[in-house]
């Protein structure tokens, strides 16, 4: 099996999320990564789905996405054709003799602290995947206290849009 990610432009309209996900559901294939939200045109929203799947079955669930009605287009985006990024929050502990040091990790990751309590700060980190397993893995001897997870988000690179054809196709269906 192989890692594949799809950029799905939908109508944004109530349900289709449901019905996307239940696709893939029906087909027994695990969604890995979702992440849902509206693009720079408010009709429209993009779902970034990242699943683990042959692709002679991701093929033809493609085509089965293609023929619900709200799906507007399906692309894969390959990941040295795109930037992909997740983003993760982090609490970790952090008294008054390891402190220094996770301010020293954050700094040298590039993230972010967002919260700070007299035993834990809470650091905001984006990135790839193996930016993120590393960030994780350099910070559990401290004591993660609790961690979440967003979902994929990509776009391909360069100055073309797979939003413009789709929104010309709203408009006349309106």
């Amino acid at each position: 099996m192989s890692q594949h990610t799809l950029s799905v432009l939908v109508e944004n309209t109530p349900g289709i999320l449901a019905r996307v996900a239940a696709l893939f559901s029906r087909r027994g294939f695990n969604i890995e990564s979702l992440a849902v939200g509206t693009t720079e045109h408010p009709d429209i929203s993009r779902m970034t789905i990242v699943v683990n799947v042959e692709d002679l079955p991701l093929e033809q669930v493609t085509k089965q996405l293609n023929k619900l009605i709200n799906v507007l287009k399906i692309v894969e985006l390959d990941p040295s054709q795109s930037v992909q990024r997740e983003l993760v929050l982090v609490k970790v502990r952090a008294d008054a003799e390891t402190r220094s040091q996770v301010l020293e990790t954050v700094s040298l990751f590039r993230a972010k602290v967002v919260d700070v309590a007299p035993d834990a700060v809470t650091i905001e980190v984006t990135g790839n995947r193996d930016k993120l397993d590393a960030f994780i893995r350099v910070l559990e001897p401290f004591g993660i206290k609790e961690l979440v997870q967003s979902g994929m988000v990509a776009v391909g690179r360069g100055a073309r849009s797979i939003t413009d054809r789709s929104l010309r196709a709203i408009d006349r269906s309106a």
